[in-house]
């Protein structure tokens, strides 16, 4: 029996369906692999404050210790002080049983009586002498006596003077001792050398202390617990930063909801290094009114190193964001606004008199002049000599590694043309002037991408300092409230 086998139109209706669905996929996946549009993301660029810091940990101690020891040997008859006593200057904290140096003392005392006992014997038998002397002078001279009576007679009396003048000197060896000992007798009571806070006590009565090859520490006593000072280990990284005067922020773990104001005292140059890491110690001076800060707490630091208030910033990543396969134009690579406009700016600040502001404005507006003449040869330079898109930078020839040879002499001549006018500034003045010079000079030349009609555009600005969220953005290349792009989010 023979089955019949289906029509050929009823099969094409099926097989026509399937290529359609096919096709369909083909260009769904080419689409979704060749080019759909990611969404980006933008921030607004804001005014705000930008705070760099370096942050340490450290201890706090007193600025003062002073450790008190015993220059005698003895047994500790007394102690007249404990942990937390407060204690002024002279006062007696201890004592060392006094009766070996009594019994030296009244030794020494006897020893000065026999020794002056001894010089009045001497003295005596000068005048003797010195009497026998002259009668044999006056029986020579009658021929009464001979010339070696006489000799020995002077002998005598000059041997008697010398026992006068041993008999004197041993009086002082005597005396000498009897005050050292009574020296010894009065520094058996220890006394505070300043005043102050007892924070060690290592003595109890009834103890030996022995002072013979090393002074034993038997109180330590901290001058004035209301001033303090951070010990911070810094690394070598960062202590070039660091500079004396800064402000520093810090809190203890006994009161973690509460920080602390201190400032940088002192950035010493004895380097310590463990496990081939060199850090700095640098010293923080603190203030303690209330004495809630006490020695040996562990400080958790920050050291302000720059703060920038009021100015324009932008979050970091919009720094690190680029759009792919958009070509970065040539005109990026300089930065807009030019230094004499942020250096106007930077002045501000300084309250200027009408002389300082005229002096800041004539050599501004020869930095303008000079920087339009050298825009306007590089630029020609470029058109006669460079490919079409070549980036600005050093002069034309300039070796590849000589960018920052020249922008070191770009800011040097800065300064020497701002000279003129920095001379004519008061010390507070100075001070916050050259670091804002330092800040407008160093400053970094970046790229960000704004959200211009929908599309990515470049601005070329100058990035001054950066915290952990926010870059500061100098010049007026960026306006407050420009969205820039801070990443891509490709959507599913």
């Amino acid at each position: 029996m023979f089955r019949s086998s289906p029509p050929r139109a009823a099969l094409a209706v099926p097989i026509r369906l399937a290529a359609l669905l096919l096709a369909a996929l083909v260009v769904s996946a080419c689409g979704e692999s060749s080019g759909k549009v990611g969404e980006l993301r933008t921030a607004a660029a804001e005014r705000g404050d930008v705070q760099v810091s370096i942050s340490a940990t450290g201890t706090l101690r007193a600025l003062s210790t002073v450790d008190v020891g015993t220059q005698v040997s003895g047994q500790v008859s007394s102690v007249e002080v404990d942990f937390n006593d407060r204690v002024v200057a002279g006062q007696v904290i201890a004592r060392i049983d006094p009766a070996n140096l009594e019994t030296r003392r009244a030794q020494a005392d006897a020893d000065l009586a026999s020794a002056r006992a001894s010089l009045i014997e001497a003295q005596a038998r000068l005048k003797q002498t010195e009497v026998d002397l002259r009668r044999k002078r006056e029986l020579e001279a009658r021929k009464l006596v001979s010339a070696s009576d006489l000799d020995l007679a002077q002998a005598m009396r000059d041997e008697a003077a010398a026992r006068v003048g041993s008999a004197q000197a041993t009086i002082k060896q005597r005396a000498a001792g009897l005050a050292d000992t009574q020296l010894d007798l009065d520094n058996s009571v220890i006394r505070s050398p300043v005043d102050g806070v007892v924070l060690l006590r290592s003595v109890e009565p009834g103890q030996t202390v022995a002072a013979s090859l090393q002074t034993p520490v038997l109180f330590r006593i901290a001058e004035d617990l209301t001033r303090m000072q951070i010990d911070l280990s810094i690394d070598e990284s960062d202590v070039g930063q660091i500079r004396e005067g800064l402000p520093v922020r810090f809190t203890v773990d006994a009161f973690p909801e509460r920080s602390f104001a201190g400032s940088v005292h002192q950035v010493r140059l004895a380097a310590t290094m463990l496990q081939n890491v060199v850090t700095f110690p640098v010293v923080v001076e603190v203030s303690n009114p209330d004495g809630v800060l006490l020695p040996g707490m562990t400080a958790n630091a920050e050291i302000e190193v720059a703060r920038r208030n009021d100015v324009l910033r932008v979050p970091n990543a919009a720094l690190r964001f680029t759009p792919q396969g958009v070509e970065v134009p040539a005109t990026t690579a300089g930065a807009g606004g030019g230094w004499a406009d942020d250096l106007a700016r930077e002045a501000q600040a300084l309250a200027l008199n009408a002389q300082q502001q005229a002096a800041l404005d004539g050599v501004l507006d020869q930095m303008r002049e000079r920087a339009r003449q050298r825009q306007a040869a590089m630029a020609g330079a470029r058109a006669g000599a460079a490919p079409a898109g070549a980036a600005s930078g050093p002069p034309a020839g300039a070796a590849a590694g000589a960018g920052g040879d020249w922008r070191t002499r770009m800011q040097q001549m800065v300064k020497t043309q701002l000279e003129p006018f920095r001379t004519t500034l008061d010390e507070r003045q100075r001070l916050a002037w050259d670091a804002a010079l330092e800040q407008v000079l160093n400053a970094r030349r970046v790229t960000v991408w704004v959200l211009d009609a929908g599309k990515p555009a470049a601005r070329a600005v100058r990035a001054g300092v950066s915290d952990a969220t926010h870059t500061e953005i100098l010049g007026d290349a960026l306006q407050p409230g420009a969205q820039v792009i801070v990443g891509a989010a490709v959507s599913g």
